[in-house]
């Protein structure tokens, strides 16, 4: 014989019951990741740099951390010739986002490129280190004794030209009349200075970079003192304003065997977008690049220097709406 309830037991008993599976949907609303529609989708581009370059290995980072965050966006690396070349592509259209340095961003402005009022900044990012390269018994002690020599002074439209003829103009020489220029990348400059086609290379990048490092271990070779410029390169004015006195660590390459830390110049990287990236994508973007910095410092060891306190300080770009929404959210 069924047992019939009383009508206020029963409705007791359907409140009771409708009031756990409330609390059961707010627990599981609480506990699934908020992706959804508040998550960035679609697809973009992310300009980089040469192959074995630190820009390079720095994007393919970011893009599995990207996947990870922002599971709906599909991010295309785009190799390019260095920040010159990338500073251009942002503002042409061409790529969504891109590591420049701020000397380079700086040229662009200066130069009236066109659409440079569109460019904006969503962190600094670390700097880069100038490195002059030579065999280990080369005679050059300074930037000033390359006269007459075959310099590797990276590709055209790359950010290492464009300091390398600065820091040769430092020296007292010109590019094209003092120095033989070869205008390789650093993806082809260390084997050229193997092979003896080389007697010097310049590189600018941050520590270690792969490249650099890669020669040191099966090729005797040391990095040459830029801090003699320090004084005439400020004086040229103009984008030299962005470098600063710098030292590399001795043990940044520990093949090499260097006793001392190497004075020379150092310049920082930007993650640069445009004015017309969605805030909510910058913003996303941002706080996987400042959230995973020690997971893509593993790879990138220059990475490590993303903080906080300084990448607020992206001179001369203002930062990005989305990018400033982060760094409100975050702030203590």
């Amino acid at each position: 014989m069924a047992v019939r309830l009383p009508r206020l037991g029963r409705r007791r008993a359907l409140l009771s019951a409708g009031a756990g599976a409330l609390a059961l949907a707010l627990l599981l609303w609480w506990l699934l990741p908020m992706r959804g529609d508040e998550s960035p989708r679609g697809r973009v581009t992310f300009a980089t740099g040469v192959p074995t370059g630190v820009y390079e290995t720095y994007g393919k980072m970011l893009r599995r951390d990207l996947a990870r965050d922002l599971p709906g966006l599909h991010v295309t690396l785009q190799r390019s010739k260095g920040s010159p070349d990338n500073v251009r592509r942002l503002a042409e259209g061409r790529a969504t986002f891109a590591i420049a340095a701020s000397d380079a961003v700086a040229a662009y402005q200066e130069q009236g490129g066109a659409h440079a009022d569109r460019l904006r900044a969503c962190a600094r990012l670390y700097d880069d280190y100038m490195q002059l390269v030579v065999a280990k018994g080369s005679k050059v002690r300074s930037a000033r004794d390359l006269k007459g020599l075959r310099v590797g002074v990276g590709e055209d439209d790359s950010g290492v030209q464009l300091i390398a003829k600065s820091l040769l103009k430092a020296a007292g020489l010109d590019m094209d009349r003092d120095v033989h220029a070869v205008r390789k990348g650093i993806d082809q400059m260390p084997a050229l200075l193997k092979a003896g086609k080389l007697d010097a290379f310049f590189w600018s990048g941050g520590l270690p970079t792969t490249a650099v490092r890669t020669l040191a271990h099966d090729f005797p070779i040391r990095l040459v003192q830029l801090g003699d410029l320090i004084g005439p390169l400020h004086r040229q004015g103009g984008v030299t304003r962005y470098y600063r006195a710098a030292s590399v660590p001795a043990d940044a390459y520990e093949d090499m065997g260097q006793q001392d830390a190497i004075k020379t110049i150092a310049v920082p990287n930007l993650l640069v977008t445009t004015d017309r990236v969605d805030p909510a994508l910058a913003e996303a973007v941002t706080r996987t690049v400042i959230e995973n910095r020690d997971r893509i410092g593993v790879k990138v060891h220059a990475a490590q220097k993303v903080d906080l306190r300084t990448a607020i300080f992206t001179d001369p770009l203002d930062l990005h709406t989305g990018a400033a929404r982060y760094y409100r959210s975050v702030k203590p």
